[in-house]
This record gives structure tokens, C-alpha cells and sequence, in this order.
């Protein structure tokens, strides 16, 4: 079985071996038919690029004749141009050499006019030097002639000469100047009464007198009850946040507040309005409410400000200068209204330094800004002119502004034209009859004493006078202030008042302590 199989293996593997030696010669055929049929195309195909090579040769070289043609007439052309211009050139320098040639004969000539001109003026001028020599020979010998005749030397008599002029002028000044005096003091009192008539006649204003009492109306007299409260819990409530008198009484639908200084008094004002249009009034919300009505104020002095500014045409002013122009609306000079005092002030000042000539913005500015003095919210020794004119530096207004302040009560000396006017100005507007009155003054200021003896003792928190000055309520940190101690309080106050002050009637000192529990659930 064995000897079988072996000559059938010997048989496949000679039949694998021929067949694959017939495969190699077939591949080996069939690789060279590609080859040889690759190499002719390969040859067809770099004929076909030679001729191409040489057809884009010659159309290169055509290419290049043209370009190289039109460049050459180009650069015939540029050529042609410039020798225009060279010719050109060449001739405006022809023209101008014989424009110089002609300009060096005139001035040749003029040279020679100028040379016998010259020798001509040195004959003159020898001529009269001569002449000069024998006046002043023929002046001496008459010199001498009259010193032997009169007696005199030539200094002798030119001092006598001089003595005599001297007292002559002198007596002829001293009468010019007296006349000239009488006439300037006639005309000058003449025109300030005509520029002051004048300034007076075109400034129109109310007259502005604040009272200590605000009216505030009511729909009905039901109201009154809600605002006084159980047991006038929500009236005390009100003048302990405001510091205001809510005085209630027979008048049919209205109720007066009552308090010397006018920004308390509007704030109340106010917040009565909002608790009676809201109908919520109880403590808690008159403290919320009079809180929101004091910022509401402080913005409302700022547009108040900005708005007399620029009604008055004034630019550039200081915002902390614009918020006290604003204060003015709430403080009041001898019953005057501060604010309409000084615009009209302002006014007054304007229409004058026009008529001086002087730069009516400038007096403009320094009449509103006159009695700035008066509204700064802290207490101080100074005078309002020295005061203001401190604050008008602070703030960058121009030396002679500041010195108009300053001294338009006569604390500092004048050093402009423009401090006169504010002066007068402002006497001109204060002295208008009905324009103001002197006791409120004295009134507004006893009742701030009453209030500053109440800031001097440790722990008040807020004191306000009311009832006209005949009661003050002071009202204390109750953390640091204990019963003993508020009582205590009240009777150190009343000897202080007492002994500092005077007025007539009795003062009521009222310490209030309230003590209070805060918490917040959240």
C-alpha cells in the first residue's frame, strides 16, 4: 500500500513543480508585452510634449518681441517728456538771466542816483552845521548882553522864570481838581442812583415771608381719630420721628403742624399725606414712612438746586454747592425765604454789574452763593459770610467770588468791584418793605438754643422744641440712659436753660426712654 502511495506523491509534486515553472514563463511573457507596449506610448508621448514644448517656445518668444516692443516705445515716450521739460527748463532760466541782467542795470543806475544824492546831503549837512555854530555864537552874545542889562546870571533868571510858572500851575490845578471833584461826586451820585432805580425797576419778585405753621386739610374730620390713635399713641409716634407739634383742635378738616424749622415741617407734611392717602397708621409704619419722606426731601433739595441754577444761567457749579443752594428752599433769613432772597439777589447783581460794565455771570454766581453760610447742616462759631466764603474755596470758586461772600457784611476787606454789588444787593433786597421780619429771627434762633443745651448732655439721641419754644422733648439712648438718669436729665436741662438762657414764660423739659425688642424671623 505504501510502494502505492509514494510514486502518486512523487507524480503531484513533479505535476506542482512543471506547473509552476509554466506560470513563471507565462508572467515573464506577459510582463514583457506591457513592458514593451509602455515604452512605445511613453515614446508617443514625448514627441507629442516636444511639440508642444516648442509651439509655447515660440509663442513665448512672440510674447516677449511685443512686450519688449511696447516697452521700448515707453521708455521713447518718458524720454520724449523729459527733454520737453529739460527745454522748458532750460528756457525759464534764459528768461530769468535776462530778467537779472536787467534788475543789476537799474539797480547800477539807482546806486549811482543814490551816490549823488548822498554827496549832495553832506553839503546840506555841512552846511547847516555851519549855520548852527554862528546861532549858537549870536545866542550867547545876546545871553550876555541882556545878563549885564538886567542884572541877572542866565540860571538867576531861568529859576525866577520857574518860580513863577510853579505858582501859576498851581493855583490853576487846585481849581481844576475842586471842580473836577464837585463835578465827578454830582455825576457819580448821578449814575449809582440811576443804575440802582434801574436795577430795581427790572427785578419783579414776590415777597417770600415764612410762617412757623403749616396747614395740613383733611377729607373729614373722621380722620383726626385714625391720626391720633389709641390713647394718641400714633400722634406721639409722629412728633417723636419728626420733631413737629400736630396741634388738633375745633378747626373743621385740618390740623396744624407747628415747628420753627421748615424742613421738619414739610417732612411731616408729607408723611401725614402718605399715612392718610394709605390708611395704615400705627407706629412702625410712621417711622417707615417718615424715614422714606427724609430721603425723598434730600433728593428733592438737590433738584430744587439744580433748577435755580440753571433758571439763573449759572454752569459749572459744585454739587455739594448745588445741595445747599437747594437747603435754601427750607431755611429762611429774618422771615425771608433764603433761597427766593438770594435769587433775587442773584438777579439784582446781574442787571447791575451789566450796567458797571463788570461780567454779569460772575455776579450772578456770587449772589446766589452769598448766603450759603447759613445752611450748612453743622453748627459753627463763624459768621455766614466768613463761613460761605470758606466753603466757595473748598469747592473751587474763582478769588473774586469767594472775597464777594466774605465781605458782604464787612468781615474782610473788598479787593474786586464785585463785592460792593453783592453788598448792595443784598440790602437792596432785604430792605423792600414786608421783605422781612426781625423777631421771627430772634424766635427761630432762641428755640436752636433750646435744642443745642439738649445735645450737650451725654446720651440724647433727639430733642425738638415745640409749643413756641414753651416745651422740649428729649429723647435718649435708652442703653446708656437708665430711669434714675433720665430724670435726673430732665431737672440738669431745666437748671441749664435756666441759668443760660432768657425767655419769657416757663420751658417744659419732657425726657422720654423707650426701650425696644428687635427680632426677625426668617
Amino acid at each position: 500500500m505504501n510502494e502505492m502511495i509514494i510514486p502518486i506523491l512523487i507524480g503531484i509534486v513533479v505535476g506542482v513543480v512543471v506547473g509552476f515553472v509554466i506560470a513563471k514563463i507565462l508572467a515573464k511573457n506577459s510582463a514583457s508585452s506591457v513592458i514593451a507596449s509602455a515604452e512605445k506610448e511613453a515614446k508617443l508621448v514625448l514627441k507629442e510634449a516636444e511639440k508642444e514644448g516648442e509651439s509655447l517656445k515660440k509663442d513665448k518668444l512672440l510674447q516677449a518681441k511685443e512686450r519688449f516692443i511696447e516697452l521700448k516705445s515707453e521708455h521713447e515716450k518718458v524720454i520724449l517728456s523729459k527733454d520737453r521739460k529739460l527745454g522748458e527748463v532750460e528756457k525759464r532760466i534764459r528768461d530769468k538771466e535776462s530778467q537779472v541782467s536787467s534788475e543789476l542795470a537799474k539797480a547800477k543806475k539807482n546806486n549811482q542816483e543814490v551816490d549823488a544824492k548822498k554827496k549832495d546831503y553832506d553839503y546840506r549837512l555841512d552846511f547847516l552845521d555851519k549855520k548852527k555854530d554862528e546861532v549858537d555864537r549870536l545866542h550867547k552874545t545876546q545871553i550876555d548882553q541882556l545878563e549885564v542889562i538886567s542884572g541877572l546870571s542866565a540860571e538867576d533868571a531861568k529859576e525866577e522864570l520857574v518860580k513863577s510858572l510853579k505858582e501859576e500851575a498851581k493855583t490853576d490845578a487846585m481849581s481844576f481838581v475842586q471842580n473836577s471833584v464837585e463835578e465827578a461826586k454830582l455825576t457819580a451820585q448821578q449814575e449809582a442812583k440811576k443804575i440802582i432805580i434801574n436795577t430795581i425797576q427790572r427785578i419783579g419778585t414776590e415777597e417770600a415771608v415764612e410762617n412757623c405753621v403749616s396747614v395740613f386739610n383733611l377729607e373729614s374730620d373722621d380722620v383726626k381719630g385714625r391720626i391720633i390713635g389709641r390713647e394718641g399713641r400714633n400722634i406721639r409716634a409722629i412728633e417723636a420721628a419728626t420733631g413737629v407739634e400736630i396741634i388738633v383742635d375745633d378747626t373743621p378738616d385740618a390740623i396744624i403742624l407747628s415747628c420753627f424749622d421748615s424742613v421738619r415741617r414739610e417732612i411731616a407734611r408729607l408723611s401725614l399725606h402718605k399715612l392718610v392717602t394709605d390708611g395704615r397708621i400705627h407706629p412702625a409704619r410712621i417711622e417707615e414712612v417718615v424715614k422714606k419722606t427724609k430721603k425723598q426731601i434730600e433728593s428733592e433739595i438737590a433738584e430744587v438746586g439744580k433748577r435755580a441754577v440753571i433758571d439763573l444761567g449759572i454752569h459749572g457749579l459744585h454739587p455739594e454747592l448745588i445741595k445747599m443752594v437747594g437747603r435754601m428752599k427750607y431755611r429762611s433769613s429774618y422771615g425771608q425765604n433764603l433761597l427766593q432772597h438770594s435769587r433775587e439777589v442773584a438777579k439784582l447783581c446781574g442787571v447791575m454789574a451789566s450796567e458797571l460794565g463788570i461780567n454779569p455771570k460772575l455776579a450772578k454766581r456770587a449772589g446766589l452763593l452769598h448766603d450759603i453760610g447759613k445752611v450748612p447742616e453743622e453748627e459753627t462759631e463763624l459768621p455766614h459770610a466768613i463761613l460761605g466764603m470758606q466753603l466757595a474755596e473748598k469747592h473751587g470758586e474763582k478769588p473774586d467770588v469767594c472775597n464777594a461772600i466774605g465781605a458782604h457784611h464787612d468781615e474782610i476787606e473788598m479787593k474786586s468791584l464785585l463785592a460792593p454789588i453783592i453788598q448792595v444787593c443784598d440790602a437792596i433786597s432785604g430792605a423792600r418793605p414786608g421783605a422781612r421780619r426781625q423777631v421771627l429771627d430772634s424766635y427761630i434762633q432762641r428755640l436752636k438754643d433750646l435744642e443745642e443745651i439738649a445735645f450737650a448732655f451725654t446720651g440724647v439721641k433727639k430733642a425738638y422744641a415745640i409749643q413756641a419754644g414753651r416745651e422740649l422733648r428729649v429723647i435718649v439712648e435708652s442703653e446708656r440712659v437708665s430711669d434714675d438718669k433720665a430724670a435726673a436729665l430732665s431737672f440738669e436741662i431745666s437748671q441749664k436753660i435756666q441759668t443760660d438762657m432768657t425767655y419769657p414764660g416757663q420751658v417744659k423739659v419732657t425726657v422720654i426712654r423707650e426701650t425696644r425688642a428687635v427680632n426677625i424671623a426668617k
